[in-house]
């Protein structure tokens, strides 16, 4: 296995190196002696840009091969090591092709920081809503009629976003989306956080390069061995500049990189191109689905996923379902009671990511939890509701920053501009976002889904009476 900024800071340390540099711990001798056990050894690979280890910002040594293993592995002409999460990816991205004003397609189910992205750049966003997954109640992909209808519309956007997958392993090819809008030179900026070990083979899914998107970001600490904040950004494409994606990330991530997350990375890669190489990617899909098969051996709950025949499931995703009428709270809940953490609950789903190896896992605990539930109970659905137009904001970012914003009642907010997003939780698409208009219909659909209780995401006022509004000029 081949990790060349991984072996050069092993190689570095096996100098015995006396430390009269950042940072602090002093490769690790400086510690509360009851957490030395657990940093000391990584601390030691907690190092600085010394002579042999590159520097992130400027690389031309051992972060340089790294970084261009990764992109061979990947089949990006670049690739950039993010030490900062897809945050900062999806950010530079983003900046990158958007300036003040441009006009960008987006997919409405996608990330908080594409969205403080296409704040930060002062964009004209159009806002595509997906489709709701019928096995799973949660939003998926944008359908491609949807998108050609937004492409025919604003011929001239400057990006289409993608989010692919969701959050639930649902992966559509892009392939077609990706040539259609590069028959308009629109580049195609894809936040694929959860797919960094897309590519290792059949029956997982291709990465959206594969498809010939030309910005690609991945969460690697999601499903590869990397460290939590080690990410990839891959660039792919003429349509997106080299040049400027690696000025903003200069601007946009810390000048301290951590060097055990850019090893871990180095790592991660090394890790998916063996499995690719051995062509093992076959058998650990097998040992994620004799996972999905103990829980569907256990009375009253079942692992399900997408059955849309125009997708692709990830194996590693589990979303676990209660046929006794449980929500995915109270899946949470009683799976914790046995030390088992699961990565997200929603009304109805309990999902878990496998790993990457070997599993044997049984839990006679677990097992007796559920058969016990003997009395059936109809499982509430989650609340959808129908896919919106694509839209526009009635308000810039520019004047929604010079205008003073004021509290009214839900019932009299019809007509006027938010001043929040409204994200009901699930399915957690934004009914409405900061700078859109509020019509009766969409007071509508929040009075129904409060009656079903359900949350929206960042709202002080539980109750939701009143909404935040922009005044009237």
């Amino acid at each position: 296995m081949y990790t060349p900024l991984f072996s050069s800071l092993l190689k570095h340390q096996e100098k015995n190196p006396v430390s009269f540099h950042v940072p602090g711990h002093k490769n690790g001798l400086l510690l509360p002696e009851e957490t030395s056990r657990f940093f000391k050894n990584v601390m030691k690979l907690d190092v600085t840009e010394l002579s042999g280890l590159d520097d992130l910002h400027d690389p031309h040594g051992v972060i340089d091969e790294a970084q261009s293993l990764a992109a061979s592995f990947y089949g990006a002409e670049k690739t950039f090591f993010l030490v900062n999460g897809s945050t900062s990816g999806n950010l530079a991205m983003i900046l990158s092709c958007c300036r003040e004003g441009d006009t960008v397609l987006v997919q409405r189910n996608s990330h908080k920081s594409i969205m403080n992205a296409l704040e930060l750049a002062k964009a004209d966003p159009v806002f595509i809503s997906p489709k709701i997954d019928e096995a799973l109640h949660v939003p998926s992909y944008v359908e491609e009629d949807r998108i050609a209808e937004a492409i025919e519309a604003y011929p001239h956007a400057k990006a289409l976003i993608i989010t692919n997958p969701n959050y639930y392993g649902v992966t559509a090819d892009l392939t077609r989306i990706v040539r259609l809008a590069h028959s308009y030179s629109i580049p195609v900026l894809v936040d694929e956080a959860h797919g960094a070990h897309y590519g290792i083979g059949a029956p997982f899914p291709e990465s959206a390069l594969k498809a010939g998107a030309d910005a690609v970001v991945q969460s690697a600490h999601k499903t590869l061995p990397a460290m939590t904040m080690g990410s990839f950004l891959h660039v792919n494409s003429r349509l997106v500049s080299f040049r400027r994606v690696a000025k903003l990330l200069s601007m946009l991530q810390t000048s301290s990189p951590s060097y055990p997350i850019m090893a871990s990375l180095d790592l991660a890669r090394a890790f998916a191109q063996e499995i690719k190489d051995s062509g093992r990617a076959g058998e650990l899909a097998l040992e994620a689905s004799k996972i999905k098969e103990y829980f569907n051996s256990i009375e009253g709950i079942k692992a399900i996923g997408t059955e849309d025949p125009n997708a692709i499931q990830d194996p590693i995703k589990l979303a676990i379902v209660s046929e006794t009428g449980l929500s995915g709270f109270d899946l949470q809940e009683r799976f914790e009671r046995h030390g088992i953490y699961g990565e997200l609950a929603d009304e109805r789903n309990f999902l878990l990511i496998a790993g990457l190896g070997k599993s044997s896992f049984r839990h006679p605990g677990l097992e007796k939890e559920f058969s016990s539930m003997t009395n059936p109970a109809k499982t509430k659905l989650p609340i959808t509701f129908p896919s919106l137009p694509a839209s526009k904001l009635s308000l810039t970012y520019g004047e929604m920053e010079q205008t003073a914003k004021e509290e009214v009642h839900l019932h009299e907010a019809d007509g006027r501009v938010m001043a929040e997003a409204v994200i009901p939780y699930p399915p957690g698409i934004p009914l409405l976002l900061a700078g859109e208009r509020i019509s009766e219909q969409h007071i509508e659909w929040i009075l129904q889904m409060k009656d079903r209780g359900a949350r929206f995401q960042g709202r002080q006022n539980r109750n939701f009476n009143t909404v935040a509004v922009y005044k009237k000029g």
